[in-house]
């Protein structure tokens, strides 16, 4: 969900901007002084349109006036908004997380998977019967990232639509490549550009609603998810909604399936009949979990891809 605004912001403007994350964090923040007065549902939608406001504010201010004298001085400002950003969230709310919880439709699981020894598995919709789960093997699946998930999906969906099905799409895009013939057919570029980067940061708003209800509320939040974010947008394809999409899925897997594996690199070469004492050479590092060491596998993929495929799994190569 992060990757698309991020990757939306920089096709259409060319700006990446560092403080995505930080527009992330305040849309967590704002659903939740939201959810007290009008609910979660109306929440999940005006917080995200607060945080468009604010990226459109920001463009029209800040990024604006530093976008004529190039890329440099545009990560400079947007880095420098993050800080300020931090600063506000913890003089507002306070350095400690604030109990930001899901609503009563999205607490509990989705879906459950139940395994019998010799029945196999079967899927069951909600929360299953405990006397099911009693006599067989319970998995459940939480509601709320099946919700992240849907939503994401859409998201995706929607925007794929809106840039090549549409004439609003037709136009955003023209405004990058061939402004001046834009505007010679009576388009506002800068106000597009400007709509453009308050829907990237609206995205991102809406990302951080559902991951405030999933994960932890706190002004780490946007550190904590941060780095990864342009970890994905590398993998992906800088500028490409697919590449997002499927760069996603990659360091997700990354993230993840390592941590089923509780086996190390000694483990695989003792199984291929080498001895692996503590005198090998390089045992600190033969000896680490596949667990231990999931963390830095999507920052070693990236390296990887700067060196051998720069403009990332589907971006495109520029003449």
């Amino acid at each position: 969900m992060l990757s698309s605004g991020l990757t939306l912001i920089f096709s259409m403007m060319g700006v990446l901007n560092f403080a995505h994350a930080s527009f992330y964090m305040v849309g967590a923040y704002v659903a939740y002084s939201l959810v007290g007065i009008v609910g979660f549902w109306l929440a999940l939608l005006l917080a995200p349109l607060a945080v468009g406001l604010m990226g459109a504010g920001f463009e029209r201010i800040a990024l604006r006036r530093v976008h004529k004298f190039g890329h440099v001085p545009e990560l400079l400002i947007t880095f420098g908004l993050s800080y300020v950003v931090l600063e506000l969230v913890q003089l507002v709310w306070g350095r400690t997380a604030v109990p930001f919880t899901p609503p009563a439709l999205l607490e509990g699981s989705a879906f459950t998977v139940v395994s019998h020894a010799q029945q196999g598995m079967s899927l069951m919709l909600g929360k299953a019967p405990p006397d099911v789960c009693a006599a067989a093997s319970c998995s459940t699946f939480p509601a709320t990232k099946a919700f992240m998930m849907l939503v994401a999906l859409l998201m995706l969906l929607a925007l794929w639509l809106l840039l090549t099905r549409t004439r609003v799409g037709l136009v955003i895009q023209a405004s990058l490549t061939h402004p001046e013939m834009v505007e010679a057919l009576g388009h506002n570029v800068p106000r597009v550009l400007m709509l453009v980067f308050g829907s990237g940061c609206a995205l991102a708003g809406l990302a951080g609603v559902i991951g405030g209800i999933t994960f932890v509320t706190e002004p780490n939040m946007a550190a904590f998810i941060g780095a990864i974010i342009f970890v994905v947008v590398v993998v992906g394809g800088i500028g490409s909604l697919a590449g997002a999409f499927v760069g996603s899925i990659v360091v997700g897997l990354l993230q993840t399936l390592p941590l089923t594996i509780n086996g190390s690199l000694a483990t695989f070469l003792t199984h291929l009949g080498f001895t692996v004492t503590q005198a090998t050479p390089g045992y600190p590092l033969l000896r680490l979990t596949m667990a231990e060491v999931a963390p830095i596998l999507p920052y070693l993929l990236m390296v990887l891809i700067l060196i051998f495929r720069p403009k990332g799994l589907l971006g495109t190569r520029e003449d």
